[in-house]
């Protein structure tokens, strides 16, 4: 299994059944949605790691779908693949430009789809989510899952590990709590937001006096993760 999860969007039932049992085949996990209010909800919750988007759908189209999530902070980064049988070049730019980040006409084969979302998936995932990340000496490695410093192991908790991982792979910017709570809890865990300074206490006591200070606070936003450690001076 890939661990990845796909969502596709599609009003034909067929169609979406014979997408998803050739995406299984290849190890990833799929849901589905058959309209833009249904996918929304399942983005919001299950964060998806790629959306393969039919252009044409009720009510909102594919089009206008994509360019609604491409304008929103939490799922920008989240790739599109836009399915169609449109094949005209007029309408392959218009799904470009809405941020679809492929363009596969139908009919096509379950070898193509895969190797296209596989093609997408590599240039769009950051480091820390397939490879392996190293700062200062801390390294974080989703393969086996294990974080270290300076090549001793680090002992952490779940939810600090996916924070740390969140992290690494965002450096230098800097993140409210309910930001952090979406991207690491998820949209469908309701805590208080105040649980995130626990778990960020718990992640700088897991990383040691050296590397905590990579974990910052920022005044009146919430928390920063920066390779540039303030000089002890």
């Amino acid at each position: 299994m890939t661990g990845r999860t796909i969502l596709i969007v599609d009003d034909e039932a067929p169609i979406r059944e014979m997408i998803a049992a050739a995406l299984e085949m290849a190890g990833y996990h799929c849901i589905e949605a058959e309209d833009a209010q249904t996918a929304h909800a399942h983005v919001v919750d299950q964060k998806p790691d790629l959306i393969l988007l039919d252009w044409m759908l009720p009510s909102t189209s594919g089009i206008e779908f994509a360019r609604r999530l491409k304008r929103e902070s939490l799922t920008a980064e989240i790739p599109v693949i836009m399915l169609t049988a449109k094949g005209e070049e007029d309408h392959k730019v218009q799904g470009l430009e809405a941020g679809a980040d492929d363009y596969i006409t139908k009919p096509f084969s379950p070898r193509e789809l895969v190797a296209r979302l596989k093609a997408v998936l590599r240039r769009t995932t950051p480091l820390g989510i397939d490879e392996a990340i190293e700062v200062n000496g801390l390294r974080l490695d989703p393969a086996s899952h294990r974080v270290s410093a300076n090549g001793e192991e680090l002992e952490m908790g779940p939810t600090e590990y996916r924070l740390l991982q969140f992290f690494m792979s965002h450096q230098e910017r800097a993140y409210t709590r309910a930001q952090l709570l979406d991207q690491v809890w998820g949209g469908n865990v309701y805590v208080d937001e105040r649980t995130v300074d626990v778990h960020i206490r718990r992640l700088r006591k897991a990383l040691g006096d050296d590397l905590m200070p990579m974990i910052q606070t920022v005044r009146g936003t919430g928390y920063r993760f920066s390779a540039k450690i303030p000089s002890k001076a």
